[in-house]
């Protein structure tokens, strides 16, 4: 009993000093990010995690990873505990270095956006090939469809001022959708979205 209250205090430490909240590929236990994480400890090594951060936030993953290798040392219980500390603190400070949420990790396995699936057997094969063939397959599919209702709508958009509300309606969500792509298309992700610790799209 002893023992194990000295574990469950231990890690209640860690969690005290490094407070989780937060979320997306990355979250997930089988995501890069963890795997990094699990190598470093099993080399005791915080290397291959430091990546994942900022250089500002490295002193904590340092001071995280220092706390985590120690209550390892207590035990199996401590060693499981103590290691989804570290994951969850270096997942967290990973996703607040992108701007993003994070809320929590997810089990190994969880359903992943297959854009994101295919960027990573992009790198792994060195063919990005079927990554294009995927975006492209659904731009078709957004731009045909919205194309198709809006000039579908614009062929009544006279009849009444309801249709040509209706039509308005469309053109809007046509239009906007394809300056969105092009957009997205033509400029770095970082721009809109995420930035990776270095400052490069996500």
């Amino acid at each position: 009993m002893k023992r194990t209250l000295v574990v469950l205090a231990a890690v209640a430490a860690l969690t005290v000093t490094f407070p989780t909240h937060v979320r997306a590929h990355c979250d997930t236990l089988d995501g890069p990010v963890v795997q990094d994480a699990r190598r470093a400890l099993e080399a005791k090594d915080v290397a291959p995690a430091l990546k994942w951060v900022n250089p500002d936030a490295e002193g904590e993953i340092r001071e995280a990873f220092r706390r985590t290798l120690a209550v390892r040392s207590l035990g199996p219980e401590a060693r499981a505990l103590a290691d989804r500390s570290f994951f969850e603190t270096l997942v967290r400070i990973h996703r607040a270095g992108e701007g993003a949420p994070y809320t929590g990790l997810k089990p190994a396995g969880s359903e992943v956006d297959p854009a994101i699936l295919a960027s990573d057997g992009a790198l792994e094969t060195g063919s990005v090939d079927a990554l294009v063939k995927l975006i492209v397959a659904d731009v078709e599919v957004g731009l045909r469809k919205r194309f198709t209702h809006a000039s579908g709508a614009k062929a009544h958009a006279g009849h009444n001022v309801e249709a040509g509300r209706a039509f308005v309606a469309a053109y809007v969500e046509f239009m906007h959708y394809a300056e969105r792509l092009r957009r997205d298309a033509t400029t770095n992700a970082a721009e809109g979205e995420h930035r990776t610790p270095a400052g490069h799209a996500h």
